[in-house]
């Protein structure tokens, strides 16, 4: 039944669009003068939308709306129609809060904030009914899963459809379509939507990348012409360095699901683990000339999708297609998208239970609002917005429908998954000896993943995997040690991301194909195939004990800090900028009864005589980083060198700079930004690219050479020369190496690739496999460390480094070999047999001088992602303790 609005009423649901705002104070907003309107945030859309209440109350128009609330449209609230022209990520968020104000069927909420302090929002959509017991569902949902005790009540069971637009910001047309996409299912007189939400609770969350979208979006307002211009080489259609795809420190979100290193995946993951939903799409977009993707995935599927998961995804596929082919839209399936990497926006729901997937429209930053076509025609913003309209809705109808049966089978998934996980091993043990540090960083990342561990109250001798010997050996556990049984409801999960080896069913992947955290975390761990009955009891790290209580500070000679973990490294940072006179130890020391590693931070009495407040700045430090240093009452050593020695090193406070710009890959940009920032807690400088020759008149120490694609002239690399020469530190990573390599002056130089004869006639169809045939898309190889060199402090003589690239370069003549790749090293994940040949006895890292100054070179990136966290450590030692 449909009747008219109350004035009153209308007035406050136009209100609602244009002001966040209490209603009491209405009529005040609606007769603010027009200066108080200009000067507000968002004043020429309040003036906007006065115009037309005005109108309203003039009895100029008339607007007839169900006493249910139906949803202002998109263009009632933003200052242009959907699709004429992008959505700043103010407005968008303007719009969804105007949704929810007026409408019964939506639920708003604000998860978290970004970097740069914009909104993370998620909006429940369905009808009143449900959503008045959305409580009670959610807790229903998790009964299912097993991570909630109890009984599920079948009166709640409803299909969860989750989708996630534009993780990548300048894939706008997905945040842009999320506004049609609310704006359907809300809408009370659509009657198939209607339909859908009687058993259906859907989850939009129409940015999850706000920063890198209102990136994007605001860019192209400012720059774009008033006609459209789509011809391919105009301005909009040529995204500044580094673009909206990344978030503020520049990581891809879209592959930080599991690892959880950014701060929106954090918040997002936090509500992601109290729902768990049954579907999940990941609403992306492609490059401009291709279709339509959606699911089924590509090949190859992780060993342990099940069977339901691959169906269902097939049948939610078939019905976009019906759609798209009654309307003639160009789509594939199938193809180039798999779903093996865990930590994707498909993969990771998938091993969480749903039937995840990434569905791909062509557009992305190169599109803008319009773009010419190889076919002439042109894609428009438009075009894009129906698409993921279409793609969205459809899944939603799917999911309703197939309502019984997936509820069904999401339960199966979450009891095979705790009472049967298919993968090998039944129990990860992770020695309790590993240090504190490394330990609490990795069952951090456990809780943020919702995976149960425990603590082992018996010792045994048994058949384990070892993770540092890559084989099965005789070996023991002991009390202490930390243990995860896969029988817990994340048993699948667990197994997907600590596995030594992920098979890999086809070799032509999409991403890297390695990543066990163990090996990760550089940690002692063992498998076991079995599930091991250690007396498990709950693992709780023990209450810090200040180390510095009760000691006289007037007694204490030395304060020592073993160099252990990451948590070393950010003290040493603090130290150096908190003014003290710091050193590291070049060799392991003993004093009476107190032992440390090489590489430990060495503060001295005598050193910090003029340091003001010395004891107190100490004990400080060490209060606000929880360490366990080690305070010394002599410098005699027991074994070792007294702290007198020429093998303690004094640390200054280094001047660090990176390089940003059109030759800097902007994830890997992003990481060096990051460490510093939130890792290391230590102050860095970013230069652009073409400022690199004013490195000396700013008084820079080291320089760190992202990963990119670098090409350096004659002129700047003689700069770059005569920098490390007078006394800098040189730190290449990764593809960067690739310009110092054969350039004067440098010790690095390629390995020579063997001959081998190719056949003129090998088929045309083979090309791809003989591709990667010398590519390494991403794996775990046993790296060997020089354990007497100052790189591999903390680290031991074995390193599991993830090798992302094939550059392979001979040993250096004229420096240290620190890490190197030997003939046979255990690998873990795919490597074609050419590059497994070619990196056999190859450099992985290197350290050679250069006047007063030193070059490192680091071919293996020890920050990739931000998850590598032994990585971490590598890089600390590259940075503080190698001279």
């Amino acid at each position: 039944m449909r009747s008219s609005f109350p004035l009153i009423s209308l007035l406050g649901y136009f209100y609602a669009a244009f002001t966040r705002q209490p209603k009491p104070n209405l009529f005040t907003k609606i007769f603010a003068t027009p200066s108080d309107l200009a000067s507000s945030r968002a004043g020429l859309l309040v003036q906007k939308k006065l115009s037309l209440i005005v109108l309203l109350v003039l009895g100029l128009v008339s607007h007839d709306i169900s006493t249910q609330g139906t949803p202002p449209a998109p263009g009632d609230i933003l200052p242009h129609q959907l699709g004429e022209t992008f959505t700043p990520h103010h407005l968008l968020v303007d719009y969804f809060e105007a949704v929810a104000e007026v409408s019964e069927r939506v639920q708003l909420t604000e998860y978290g904030r970004t970097n740069e302090d914009r909104p993370l929002l998620l909006a429940f959509v369905s009808t009143p009914e449900n959503l008045a017991k959305l409580e009670d569902i959610r807790l229903n949902n998790l009964r299912r899963t097993g991570l909630v005790a109890g009984d599920t009540d079948p009166n709640l069971d409803l299909s969860i459809v989750w989708l996630s637009y534009s993780v990548h910001g300048n894939e706008a047309g997905g945040s842009e379509a999320s506004m049609g996409v609310l704006y359907d299912l809300a809408d009370p007189n659509n009657a198939r939507t209607s339909e859908w939400l009687k058993n259906t609770l859907v989850i939009i969350d129409p940015s999850l990348n706000p920063d890198g979208f209102n990136r994007y979006s605001n860019w192209y307002r400012q720059i774009a012409t008033t006609e459209l211009s789509p011809g391919l080489n105009v301005r909009e259609h040529r995204e500044p360095w580094p673009g909206g795809r990344v978030n503020h420190y520049l990581f891809d979100l879209n592959r930080d699901w599991a690892w959880q290193t950014q701060v929106e995946s954090r918040q997002r993951m936090k509500v992601y683990q109290e729902w768990m939903p049954h579907v999940h799409a990941d609403v992306h977009e492609q490059g401009h000339t291709s279709p339509y993707y959606f699911a089924p995935a590509a090949k190859p599927f992780h060993d342990y999708i099940t069977d339901w998961q691959e169906e269902f995804q097939t049948e939610i596929g078939k019905n976009h297609a019906r759609y798209f082919d009654r309307e003639g839209w160009l789509y594939f399936t199938r193809e180039s998208f798999d779903l093996f990497y865990p930590s994707y926006g498909d993969t990771y729901p998938t091993f969480n239970g749903a039937i995840g997937m990434t569905y791909e429209q062509a557009g992305h930053g190169r599109s803008g609002r319009a773009i010419d076509l190889p076919t002439g025609d042109t894609l428009t913003l438009s075009d894009r917005i129906a698409h993921h309209r279409t793609t969205s809705l459809s899944t939603v109808e799917t999911a309703s429908k197939e309502n019984d049966r997936m509820v069904e089978e999401f339960g199966k998934y979450w009891k095979n998954s705790g009472q049967n996980a298919p993968g090998k091993y039944k129990t990860y043990v992770i020695s309790g000896n590993n240090p504190r540090g490394k330990l609490r960083a990795l069952t951090e990342l456990l809780d943020r993943n919702g995976i149960r561990y425990h603590r082992a109250t018996k010792r045994g001798s048994y058949d384990l995997f070892s993770y540092s010997d890559g084989k099965m050996m005789k070996s023991g556990t002991q009390a202490g040690d930390l243990v995860i049984s896969v029988n817990q409801p994340k048993g699948l999960l667990t197994q997907v991301l600590f596995d030594p080896d992920a098979r890999l069913e086809d070799s032509v992947t999409y991403d890297i194909t390695a990543w066990s955290l163990p090996q990760a975390y550089g940690l002692e761990t063992y498998a076991s195939e079995s599930s091991l009955n250690l007396g498990v009891e709950a693992y709780n790290f023990p209450t810090w004990n200040n180390p510095l209580d009760g000691i006289d500070a007037n007694s204490i000679y030395s304060y020592v800090l073993p160099w252990e973990d990451l948590s070393s490294a950010r003290f040493l940072a603090a130290a150096i900028q908190a003014g003290l006179q710091v050193r590291t130890s070049g060799a392991a020391g003993q004093f009476g009864e107190r032992k440390f590693p090489a590489g430990s931070v060495v503060i001295n009495k005598g050193d910090n005589r003029k340091t003001a407040d010395f004891a107190n700045t100490v004990a400080r430090l060490v209060a606000e980083h929880e360490v366990d240093i080690l305070p010394i009452t002599t410098g005699f050593s027991t074994s070792g060198f007294d702290f007198g020695s020429s093998n303690y090193n004094l640390q200054g406070r280094p001047r660090v700079a990176t390089l940003a710009g059109q030759q800097v890959r902007a994830n890997e940009f992003g990481q060096i930004w990051y460490y510093f920032e939130q890792d290391l807690g230590y102050p860095i400088s970013i230069y652009n690219f073409d400022d690199l020759g004013r490195l000396a008149n700013d008084d820079v120490d080291v320089l760190i050479l992202p990963e990119g694609y670098f090409n350096f002239s004659e002129s700047q690399l003689s700069s770059l020369r005569d920098w490390v020469r007078g006394g800098g530190k040189l730190i290449a990573i990764g593809s960067a190496t690739r310009a110092l390599a054969g350039a004067e002056g440098f010790g690095l130089k390629y390995k020579e690739s063997p001959e081998e004869e190719s056949d003129p006639l090998q088929d045309y169809g083979g090309a791809e496999r003989r591709f990667i045939s010398s590519y390494v898309p991403g794996a775990i190889v046993s790296t060997e460390l020089d354990d007497t060199h100052p790189l591999s402090y903390g680290l031991g003589d074995r390193y599991a480094s993830l090798k992302t690239n094939s550059l392979a370069y001979q040993y250096l003549k004229d420096g240290v070999n620190a890490g190197r790749l030997r003939e046979g090293a255990y690998t873990s994940g795919f490597m074609g047999h050419r590059a497994r040949k070619q990196l056999a006895e190859s450099l992985s890292f290197g350290v050679e001088s250069m006047g007063s100054g030193t070059v490192i070179y680091l071919v293996d990136n020890p920050l990739f992602r931000g998850f590598w966290h032994n990585g971490k450590v590598l890089m600390a030692n590259a940075l503080f303790q190698v001279d």
